[in-house]
């Protein structure tokens, strides 16, 4: 039953396609003769043309007044400067599958539909292994002799159909060799051999790219179909050689991009393979071959027309990428040396042709993009010297490298590539700091850890400079590029951190946090400093100056007071407390030169936290001075604590709190002045609240004498200066009368 259906609904189609196939051609010819007619009255008004009468030209200014003369509009006449308008390389792509996708469907239904009809055929045992072969082999045969015929009026069409045909030849030939064993290797290889070979001479016969990149595909894919699990790549090598010789043949005559394209993908996908599964000193050879296959094939246009395509660029970046790649891993893995041999033959071939633009004189996008390749391939091969890692130092290298070609050129493409390649740096890089937590005993600077890090500082250094130029050029902020900022100045700040923490591991976890937080400290202190050639926006500067207040808290009161414990314990030479002294070189340059120079003080808050960050830093440094002077152990310490705490803090808090209160009254700033007023009242509420009941009598008077004469001069000092001030502003007011009389 299932088959008389089956019957019936294919002539009911057949019936249906006939019926559409005779309306479709009846609307082709109605569309011949109208356009005949068009341009019969086309060449008739081109003859006798007609004169306009002078009142429609006159309304037809007054309806369109906005429209103006066109202007001659020249380009610009430097040459190297990026194209302002470039177009969408997805959009063919995209256009093609719109127009044809119906037909792709179809075609891989087709495929699916015969397939499933040989399976019940095999089912119901109606035909056997060698019938089966032979119905594939002439239904792919028949599906190409129908796209033959309809080359001509549907060129498209009928290169999808010959490709489905294609495809259902290289099926059936792996499924007799793999399923029935009908022949061996060797001849199935040659049938499938003979299909690409067929198929590429009918793409360049009907002139079809789309047919080629099938062919390909299929010629790609063959050594696949037919393997039996046996490594013979010196075998499939010499085959992919010959199918990218001739692929490199069809591309020079027809410029047919996407075919080499095709080719590169699988040819680097199985020299990766073959690399990571059995590195051998035989791939080398086929390495050097590939990587002069495709750097021709990228240098096709450039040599007819003395210029380099977007793809072209590209090819140039990913060839050479991938091919020093694979040959440090083999030359790595067998332990070969020297190491760094390919890539700097690699920068030699590229740096003939950067001389050869230099002797023409040209600095257009080729002389910028093999002085870029050449000086990538020199820095590569020396951090692969110096034992780096391979992946992160050649990927943030290569990051570098096409935001470089994408400033020279201005091609979207190679700016999309930099966003989609910088993330995998990073990863990369964060993989290579994990070390630091596996390996013992790395070397001061140059290890392997490092030196990698420097590679990524390096060309994270020259990313942020290219942006920051870009930024300026274009005068506008993008999300990406200040995301890529902020993660460039990270990864410098965590590169030498981890280094510098590294090599004290062995030390007390206080003198490691006093450092690394030394180090915080100094980072953002050169970043302020260098603000303005850095580009950072005042509202950065602002948080920058609130996080290195709260850092500078952080360090001299904590870890300080672990290193000072540390010293007295004897973990610690007395020599290293003066370390943490470097932390008032940046407070004091903040205080006095950057701080004034910045809109810090904009909010009010401000003057607080920067208050706070030198009451504390002033009363822990003498705390700590204090008892490393007068104790000898750690538990005589907590005498010397609570002694200073009780007797010498009040006065050091008063004597602060006066000079705020003074500057306050001096500079007009009334912030100082409540700062001031505040500490007065926190001692005096620590004094007659705690510290009192904690000294014995001759302290207490000896604190309150002190306390007195302070607060008296205090007193005396800012009854004085107001009074100063009042005669000021009374000479002033008279000096103002007199110039009004």
């Amino acid at each position: 039953m299932n088959e008389y259906f089956a019957v019936i609904l294919i002539v009911i189609i057949a019936i249906v396609f006939n019926n559409l196939n005779t309306k479709i051609r009846k609307l082709e010819k109605e569309i011949s003769d109208l356009n005949s007619r068009v341009n019969k009255t086309t060449l008739q008004s081109v003859i006798t043309p007609e004169v306009t009468p002078a009142e429609e030209i006159i309304t037809s200014q007054q309806i369109h007044p906005q429209e103006s003369p066109r202007e001659d509009i020249r380009p610009h006449e430097n040459k190297n400067l990026p194209p302002t308008e470039q177009k969408d390389w997805l959009n063919p792509v995209f256009e093609f599958l719109k127009q044809n996708i119906l037909t792709i469907i179809g075609i891989f239904t087709l495929v699916l539909g015969i397939g499933y009809f040989v399976k019940y055929a095999i089912d119901k045992n109606w035909i056997g292994e060698t019938a089966r072969a032979g119905i594939g082999l002439c239904t792919g045969a028949g599906i190409i002799l129908v796209g033959h015929f309809l080359r001509k009026n549907y060129k498209t069409f009928a290169s999808i159909i010959t490709g489905g045909g294609i495809a259902i030849l290289y099926f059936t030939a792996t499924i007799a060799f793999r399923e029935y064993h009908l022949f061996s290797q060797n001849t199935a290889f040659m049938i499938t051999s003979v299909i690409t070979a067929i198929s590429i001479i009918l793409s360049y016969y009907y002139k079809s790219e789309v047919l080629i990149i099938i062919s390909l595909i299929g010629g790609f894919t063959a050594p696949l179909m037919i393997s039996t699990g046996q490594s013979n790549y010196p075998f499939l090598f010499i085959y992919l050689t010959l199918l990218n010789i001739g692929m490199l043949a069809v591309t020079f005559l027809k410029h047919w991009k996407s075919v080499g394209w095709t080719a590169y993908v699988f040819t680097t996908i199985y020299l990766f393979y073959w690399t990571e599964e059995k590195p051998q000193l035989l791939s080398v050879t086929f390495y050097i071959i590939s990587y002069i296959i495709f750097y021709v094939f990228a240098l096709l246009d450039y040599f007819r027309k003395k210029e380099l395509s977007t793809l072209d660029i590209l090819m140039l970046v990913l060839i050479n990428c991938s091919s020093v790649m694979g040959l440090y891993y083999i030359f790595d893995q067998l332990q070969y040396e020297p190491v760094i041999i390919f890539p700097i033959i690699f920068a030699i071939v590229n740096s003939v042709l950067f001389f050869r633009e230099n002797t023409r004189k040209s600095t257009g996008t080729p002389f910028s993009v093999f002085a870029g390749i050449t000086v990538s391939l020199i820095t590569i091969a020396i951090a692969l010297q110096f034992k780096t890692h391979l992946i992160t130092s050649i990927w943030a290298i290569e990051s570098a490298l096409l935001l470089f070609i994408w400033k020279k050129t201005g091609h979207k493409i190679f700016k999309t590539c930099f966003h989609l390649l910088f993330p995998l740096v990073i990863f990369a890089q964060i993989a290579t700091w994990s070390e630091y937590f596996n390996v013992e005993n790395l070397n001061i600077g140059f290890n392997p850890v490092f030196l990698t890090s420097l590679v990524t500082i390096t060309s994270t250094v020259i990313n942020l400079y290219l942006l920051r130029n870009t930024e300026k050029e274009t005068e506008k902020s993008n999300f990406f590029e200040d995301l890529t900022t902020i993660i460039g100045y990270g990864v410098i700040y965590i590169a030498l951190l981890l280094e510098i923490t590294y090599h004290m591991q062995d030390m007390p976890w206080g003198p490691i946090s006093n450092v690394g937080l030394l180090f915080t400290i100094y980072y953002i202190f050169i970043l302020l400093m260098l603000r303005k050639q850095l580009r950072i926006s005042n509202d950065i500067q602002t948080g920058l100056l609130i996080i290195l207040c709260f850092l500078m808290i952080i360090n001299i009161s904590a870890p300080t007071s672990e290193v000072v414990e540390d010293i007295l314990s004897k973990g610690l030479q007395p020599s290293f407390y003066l370390l943490h002294l470097l932390q008032w070189i940046p407070l004091i340059y903040v205080l006095f030169k950057i701080i004034p120079n910045t809109e810090f003080h904009k909010s009010k808050i401000s003057y607080w936290i920067i208050s706070l960050a030198f009451i504390t830093s002033v009363s822990c440094e003498l705390h700590h001075s204090y008892v490393l002077a007068v104790s000898q152990d750690v538990m005589s310490s907590y005498a010397a604590k609570k002694h200073f705490n009780i007797v010498y803090l009040p006065i050091i808090w008063t004597i602060l709190s006066s000079l705020f209160i003074y500057i306050g009254l001096k500079k007009d700033i009334q912030e100082y002045s409540k700062i001031g007023f505040v500490l007065v009242g926190i001692m005096v509420l620590k004094l007659y609240g705690y510290d009192v009941w904690q000294m014995d009598n001759i302290s207490r008077i000896s604190a309150f004498i002190a306390l007195g004469v302070i607060l008296l001069l205090s007193s005396f000092t800012f009854q004085r200066l107001k009074n100063i001030i009042r005669n000021m502003v009374d000479k002033k007011d008279k000096n103002e009368e007199n110039t009004d009389l």
